[in-house]
């Protein structure tokens, strides 16, 4: 999982994240034509740029990489 850090203003949760993404669903239909989308996978993610919300600055925005810690409960 990423997380994010403005370096500028020492924002770490507010962000405005640009991206792609690829992916698989499975998307039910009823028989009135309304849908519900069912068992999404995400193929590939695409971040193409991330702005802090509180000061506005992109380039000083660092990305954190955060390892998942199997220890701890879901």
């Amino acid at each position: 999982m990423t997380t994010y850090r403005c370096s500028s203003c020492g924002n770490r949760t507010r962000f405005d994240v640009e991206s792609t993404t690829r992916s698989k669903a499975f998307h039910h239909y009823s028989l009135g034509g309304e849908v519900r989308v069912e068992d999404e996978t995400v193929l590939e993610r695409r971040v193409a740029s991330v702005t802090c919300r509180w000061c506005g600055s992109g380039a000083s925005v660092e990305a954190i990489e955060q390892v998942a810690d199997e220890t701890s409960p879901r």
